[in-house]
């Protein structure tokens, strides 16, 4: 065995010893009933002094690492602490099996440092939200909370912002509730990953749209469940293809992620009988349904839930900014309490600091002009990027229809490898996302997505002048 000391007067002999002695232990490198050399044979060769040695002996054997025989010497300690680890095998550590599905998936939604022009998808406009006023209602709720005492909070969030979300969900997407039976989340995907984990055991089957959401796939595999993609149509879900044993159902119903089409009236319908016959929880992530373009909004599927089959997710990430994580849940009645007890064991509560602003924020209006702002706004960038789809761009690219959300898919109307003209794209400096990453299990489309969330108004025709002519090419 090798011991080697720095002996630049900087370093501690005793610690250096002490480790290397511990460390040869651990690692099998002295064994169980090893006899230790003399502390004066020992210091000598080290160049240390008889103390040094003395007192790294006596450290590991108060650790239970070496123990003292009378007229024998210094010996490994026989028990737990000065054992050899059992023969193990070669390699790094290794996630469960299950991990080598989630992984991949769980990073499609990853976004890039920013290109010059971008059309990524699941971003919202940040240089036009108000900080100004945002800081007002920041510093506003810091003074509030310098007031209170230091508990922690409500696992549900915090109960005037949930009062100012169900107030909103009330006049906007029809959905009556209790402001009580609200919980604020991380963002929608703690929200489906709590459900997820209260709703499945291994093995269970959950059922996905197909194309569909990658980490809302990847958070139900994660808890060991079986997960099947049921294809999409012009009317959203085909709730006809459903297996009967499914105990989960994730949904994009106001705008189908990533084809954008709504579910139809009559499709919804059929989705709530059939939850109810196979009793079966139906959970309904209603993501960006705040930017509506064409005719009135569908009820939600919650809104028209009679027999609570419906947890119902949502998120101010595409209205204000990402960064923020909050989003909220409406679950069940039924499931109230097991997600609760979930959330607990995940992070206890979303930061109160934050969620107190965002209701000041709501409470005062200001969440309501903004909205409003970016509403028009967004409205000019889709008519923009539409008149291009239906114009110049169209003997390559068919517009998907959508009524809601800030991005719009477009299927290529022969086949193209849409992949390598991204990459070529992305050379360019600019941004776009694909079809083909959204399909699972079926053969995917050859198309196009385009987020219009960040991009400014402007650079919409520069960047598509060069899909253009890399598709010309």
């Amino acid at each position: 065995m090798e011991l080697q000391l720095i002996l630049d007067g900087r370093h501690d002999l005793v610690g250096q010893l002490y480790r290397q002695l511990r460390d040869a232990i651990l690692h099998g490198r002295l064994a169980t009933g090893d006899r230790l050399p003399a502390t004066r044979y020992l210091a000598e060769r080290l160049e240390v002094s008889r103390k040094t040695v003395s007192e790294a002996y006596e450290r590991l054997t108060s650790e239970g690492f070496l123990e003292g025989r009378v007229g024998s010497g210094t010996f490994v300690a026989r028990g737990p602490a000065g054992e050899a680890p059992p023969q193990r095998a070669d390699g790094p550590l290794r996630p469960a099996a299950r991990w080598a599905r989630i992984e991949p998936q769980s990073g499609l939604m990853d976004q890039r440092a920013p290109l010059r022009y971008s059309f990524a998808g699941g971003t919202t406009d940040k240089r036009r939200f108000p900080f100004d006023t945002w800081r007002t209602c920041v510093l506003q709720a810091l003074r509030l909370q310098q007031r209170s005492p230091a508990f922690y909070k409500e696992t549900e969030g915090d109960p005037e912002l949930r009062l100012a979300i169900s107030r909103y969900l009330a006049i906007n997407r029809a959905v009556q509730c209790d402001w009580n039976a609200l919980m604020v989340t991380q963002g929608a995907q703690q929200g489906l990953d709590l459900l997820a984990r209260v709703m499945l055991d291994p093995g269970d089957l959950a059922v996905v749209e197909e194309p569909g959401y990658p980490p809302a796939r990847a958070s139900l595999l994660a808890t060991g469940a079986e997960v099947r993609g049921v294809p999409v149509d012009a009317e959203g879900l085909r709730v006809d293809l459903l297996p009967d044993n499914a105990k989960l159902v994730y949904v994009t119903p106001s705008h189908q992620f990533p084809l954008g089409m709504p579910m139809s009236l009559e499709r919804r319908l059929q989705l709530l009988d059939w939850a109810q016959r196979h009793r079966a929880l139906i959970i309904e992530d209603d993501y960006d349904s705040e930017y509506r373009f064409d005719g009135r909004s569908l009820e939600s599927l919650r809104s028209l839930d009679r027999n609570g089959q419906v947890a119902y997710l949502g998120t101010f990430s595409k209205t204000l900014f990402p960064e923020l994580r909050l989003g909220y849940l409406l679950p069940p009645a039924s499931l109230r309490e097991a997600v609760l007890a979930a959330r607990k064991l995940v992070d206890r509560h979303s930061e109160t600091l934050q969620q107190r602003a965002l209701a000041l924020f709501i409470q005062r209006g200001d969440f309501a002009r903004h909205t409003r702002r970016l509403q028009r706004e967004y409205a000019q960038r889709r008519r923009r990027l539409l008149g291009r789809l239906h114009g110049d761009l169209s003997p390559w690219l068919e517009a998907l229809p959508a009524v809601a959300g800030i991005h719009l898919a477009a299927r290529c109307r022969e086949p193209l490898d849409v992949l390598r003209i991204a990459r070529h794209l992305r050379q360019q400096g600019l941004e776009v996302g694909t079809l083909p990453p959204f399909y699972a299990e079926t053969p995917a489309q050859a198309g196009f997505l385009f987020g219009f969330g960040c991009i400014e108004r402007d650079d919409i025709d520069p960047a598509l002048d060069l899909l253009r002519a890399e598709l010309r090419r």
